[in-house]
């Protein structure tokens, strides 16, 4: 699980709690933490402050803080799962630095791109996510909506290569996405971490693990550790 310096410790303190409970073991991962990846068997890029504009090619100044230690990190955090066929799971920040990762590009601030789209945020449901019929997110998690809670002010905008909608919501915003051609490569807007009440989402940390309980062990050595 990744985290960051300025933002990310409580969700990262609820993603432990959604690993253990899916049956799997949590490792975190940060600039200035834990580099190494050797023994990790699947990856969760949590949420946490705005990925830096200019890496999806926006060249601004702005209000929002960024972390360009932690974007560097999970970016070849991303880079090593894809190598190594490690499951991902991206939450908030993650989902959209999976968006990123891959080519895509970010609505930079949905009150002022959307002024007619209420953009309520609540740790609680507050939201209703419309899962598409054909997603394996759907599959995981059962056909039809669910509620979910929004702590974002940014939103997948241009989806990356390889990458498709999963589910949205009653603004049609982007509130997940998945890669094809993984057995696991899955992002979503919202903050399962902190739903864990909630059976439907507590599947996506049983899914994670069971998806890096199935990757198989590799003959060639990985690399020792990536550097923030």
């Amino acid at each position: 699980m990744t985290t960051g310096r300025f933002k990310g410790r409580a969700m990262r303190l609820a993603n432990s709690l959604g690993v253990l409970l899916g049956g799997g073991t949590p490792v975190t991962i940060g600039p200035g933490l834990r580099t190494d990846l050797t023994d990790l068997d699947g990856l969760i890029v949590g949420g946490g402050v705005d990925i830096e504009s200019r890496l999806y090619g926006v060249d601004t100044t702005d209000e929002w803080p960024y972390d360009p230690d932690r974007d560097a990190l999970e970016i070849r955090a991303l880079d090593w799962a894809e190598q190594h066929d490690k499951p991902v799971l991206g939450i908030c920040r993650g989902a959209q630095l999976l968006n990123v990762h891959r080519g895509g590009t970010l609505i930079l601030d949905l009150d002022r791109a959307r002024p007619d789209l209420r953009n309520p945020r609540s740790i609680f449901p507050c939201k209703t996510a419309h899962l598409l019929p054909s997603s394996s997110l759907a599959a995981m998690l059962g056909p039809g909506t669910l509620g979910i809670n929004a702590l974002h002010h940014q939103a997948v905008e241009k989806i990356g290569q390889d990458l498709a909608i999963a589910a949205v919501d009653s603004g049609g915003i982007v509130q997940a996405i998945e890669q094809t051609g993984h057995r696991f490569r899955v992002g979503v807007q919202w903050h399962p971490e902190l739903l864990l009440w909630s059976t439907r989402h507590r599947q996506l940390f049983r899914a994670l693990v069971a998806a890096a309980a199935a990757v198989p062990q590799r003959q060639v050595p990985e690399p020792a550790s990536i550097n923030a």
